[in-house]
């Protein structure tokens, strides 16, 4: 069973999504900010990160970088979500090194579709 953190500071959409994705057949850990969302990534095996931007103590973006720099987490893949739907966020999303990028609200057909392509992408069924 494949195992995802999903970085959230939002009650609602943590609780909505991961209720959602268990009845997928995932393992889902929670983090509430972006400095415990590192913090667990480090200390835990995961196969997929859902990183929402916005959070506290330790924006997504910051996260990212360090997840991305540390040789025990780079290699796990990070979904950024963001209510921001600007020209350009994708692309900073990306060279901030996040692996895909969602836009809230979150059209789960669409996100499951990119972490089912993630996961296969990175040998895992």
């Amino acid at each position: 069973m494949p195992r995802i953190l999903l970085i959230e500071d939002n009650e609602m959409n943590r609780d909505m999504l991961s209720q959602r994705l268990k009845r997928k057949g995932y393992e889902i850990v929670l983090a509430e900010d972006g400095q415990s969302g590192v913090e667990m990534a480090q200390a835990d095996t995961l196969d997929l990160i859902l990183m929402d931007m916005s959070l506290p103590v330790m924006d997504g973006w910051e996260a990212t970088r360090k997840l991305k720099a540390n040789p025990q987490t780079r290699h796990v893949p990070i979904i950024a979500l963001t209510a921001h739907a600007m020209a350009g966020d994708r692309a900073h999303a990306i060279e901030t090194g996040c692996d895909d990028y969602d836009i809230k609200p979150i059209d789960f057909a669409r996100l499951l579709a990119k972490i089912e392509a993630l996961l296969q992408s990175g040998g895992l069924s």
